[in-house]
């Protein structure tokens, strides 16, 4: 263990010039490297004789002459100095093509289904030798896994962030109405009375089937029947093509249900608000290397995955 009080009699400035003295063995020339005047490296060297009571350097003619506790002393030193010079050094820039490892990341399923696929095909392209990880999350324990390591980042509707925490603002997602067009013989645009005439089915972590769907209808002073509840929207597709109902969900994963299981899509019939989909990750990896590079190829990939598909989500990519 080190010896605090040790330590605090001595400045790191003193064991530099230390150093370049018994390299140089000359006051003019160690002087000159460490920017200093002679008068000022003659003061460091008598702070220096005085912290370890030992004259240390005896000028012979025009050089320096080391004593034997100087030579003692120097290689611990000179590691010493080497290490510090190692550890402030710097970081290499993160290289991704050559990097072996793992990379996390906790998103809900509908956010999971619309940019995993689209992630894990550009890592392979980028980083060929990492492991993408996906980890099920939702805002209510985002902070608590963020903390405990379980993913390098959180996608989702984060809530107010810790000060520990940086919340940054990734899209707005809208709400959209999908339903088989073999079930319900609807025409998008769906009109108010199609919307509350139907059965719908929610998806809710909690298992409420109550929402803000529910709380907009009741300004209006209308209702909707609420047939089932869900806990993934991976039980989406099947509950809808077995019966006639709509499910209001974000347009991510409306879209991606549309194209692989045939349902119909359209706006709602009612203004929602749109969801302010966001990024959490830790302050301590703000500017790590490695953790910088994972939180700018996500966005590179959600911004493309959102242009391709067309969403009308307001994207604001700032991680």
């Amino acid at each position: 263990m080190m010896n605090d009080a040790t330590l605090r009699k001595i400045d790191l400035n003193l064991l530099l010039a230390f150093s370049v003295l018994m390299q140089e063995r000359n006051v003019s020339r160690a002087a000159e490297r460490l920017l200093l005047g002679q008068p000022g490296l003659s003061a460091a060297l008598k702070r220096l004789r005085e912290t370890l009571d030992d004259e240390l350097f005896v000028r012979v003619g025009r050089g320096l002459q080391p004593t034997p506790r100087a030579l003692a002393i120097a290689p611990a030193i000179e590691d010493a100095l080497s290490g510090i010079e190692r550890a402030i050094r710097p970081p290499a820039a993160f290289d991704p093509a050559s990097w072996q490892g793992e990379f996390k990341i906790g998103m809900c399923d509908n956010l999971e289904s619309a940019f995993f696929g689209p992630l894990i095909a550009r890592m392979r392209e980028v980083a060929p030798g990492a492991r993408l990880i996906g980890v099920a999350s939702d805002k209510r324990d985002a902070a608590r896994m963020l903390d405990e390591g379980e993913y390098d980042f959180s996608v989702a509707v984060h809530d107010e962030p810790a000060s520990w925490h940086i919340r940054a603002p990734l899209f707005s997602q809208s709400s959209v109405c999908v339903y088989d067009p073999g079930q319900l013989n609807l025409k998008a645009p769906l009109k108010i009375e199609d919307f509350i005439g139907a059965a719908h089915v929610t998806v809710s972590f909690e298992g409420n089937s109550v929402n803000n769907i529910d709380v907009a209808l009741g300004r209006a002073g209308l209702r909707r029947q609420v047939v089932a509840t869900v806990p993934r929207f991976s039980a989406l597709p099947t509950a809808l093509r077995a019966m006639p109902a709509i499910a209001t969900i974000p347009e991510s994963i409306a879209r991606c249900m549309a194209q692989l299981h045939g349902l119909a899509i359209s706006a709602p019939p009612l203004e929602l608000p749109a969801d302010p989909v966001t990024m959490l990750y830790r302050r301590v990896d703000r500017a790590d290397g490695r953790s910088v590079w994972f939180r700018s190829l996500f966005i590179e990939v959600v911004s493309a995955a959102l242009k391709a598909s067309g969403c009308s989500m307001g994207v604001s990519m700032a991680a």
